[in-house]
Formats: C-alpha cells, sequence, structure tokens
C-alpha cells in the first residue's frame, strides 16, 4: 500500500455516475442473492445531498466509497465500496475509521449499518471493527434468488477521532 497514492474528498453530484459505477462493481459480489444493479447515478445524487460520501481517489478515479449520514443522537453509513482490484489494501477500514471520526466530530454518540445475512464474512469483517449485531429487518432493496434479510450492526462512538485522523493521513 506504500506506493498506491490516495486523497479522501466529500463527493459531490457531479460525481454521481463515477460513483454508481464504482458501488455496482463492488456489489457485484451480490449477484448469487440479488438481481440488477445496487443503485443508479440518481439515487447516489440525492444522497449526496441528504447525507456524504467519501471517497478515496486513485490516480484518475474512484478507488473506494462509502455513504454517511447523521441519524437521531448517532450516524449510519452504508454503501461501503472498494475498486475489485484494490481490495485487500486497507481501503475499506481506512474509510470507516475516517467516516467514525467524522461521525464523533458532528456529536453522534454511535454508528449503525446494516449488512445482508448472505454475507457472512461482512458480519466478521464488521465485528474485527468493534460493531456487533443489535437486530434485523425484511431486505426489500433489490428483487432476491433466495431468501434474505439484513442484520443491523452498532457500534458506541468514543476515541476514534486521533487513531481515524492517523489513518486519513497515512500514519497506519
Amino acid at each position: 500500500m506504500d506506493n498506491l497514492a490516495i486523497s479522501v474528498r466529500r463527493a459531490t453530484p457531479d460525481d454521481a455516475v463515477a460513483l454508481a459505477t464504482l458501488i455496482n462493481r463492488a456489489y457485484d459480489i451480490e449477484q448469487f442473492f440479488v438481481d440488477g444493479d445496487r443503485t443508479d447515478p440518481t439515487e447516489v445524487a440525492e444522497l449526496t445531498r441528504s447525507g456524504a460520501f467519501l471517497v478515496l481517489e486513485h490516480g484518475q478515479g474512484l478507488a473506494a466509497a462509502i455513504y454517511l449520514e447523521r441519524r437521531g443522537d448517532g450516524a449510519y453509513f452504508g454503501m461501503l465500496s472498494v475498486d475489485p482490484a484494490l481490495q485487500g489494501m486497507g481501503l475499506g477500514t481506512r474509510l470507516v475509521r475516517i467516516a467514525e471520526a467524522m461521525a464523533e466530530a458532528m456529536g453522534a454518540t454511535h454508528m449503525t449499518l446494516r449488512i445482508v445475512n448472505l454475507r457472512e464474512e461482512l458480519e466478521r469483517w464488521y465485528k474485527g471493527l468493534g460493531y456487533r449485531p443489535v437486530g434485523t429487518s425484511p431486505y426489500v432493496a433489490r428483487p432476491v434468488k433466495q431468501p434474505c434479510h439484513f442484520v443491523e450492526m452498532h457500534k458506541n462512538l468514543g476515541g476514534v477521532l486521533t487513531s481515524a485522523a492517523g489513518l486519513a493521513l497515512g500514519a497506519a
């Protein structure tokens, strides 16, 4: 990862097409249980207005993205997406930590997310980042090829600012 130059910025509605392309490529792994794309440029543009997409840029393109939204006294993140060619380099962890630091800086006391139960590797990965399952909800996002549901996950925030700032600056 030392030779991988990455910069972080907040996406704008002008990034909608590139963001939708990145997200859909990252979510292709879900084709075994759902039909269709994860998102489209219209949805992404709308989300840039209701929350924030944080993106990691690499060269002339997007390497990774995460959606962050303030909800009550907490925050929510979703659509964590890493370019498949760059997965396994710590970019997802870096973005989650940056999102947690931003949420904490906005006064959020906790972070929530949803994963699909059929993606068992995600629950293990998020548990490794300190998240814990707290409930379930129906999966109604896209047509499914097999039954599934969302697993709601939660993490109390506190003390992530320093370590996330270091990750954002490439110190860790």
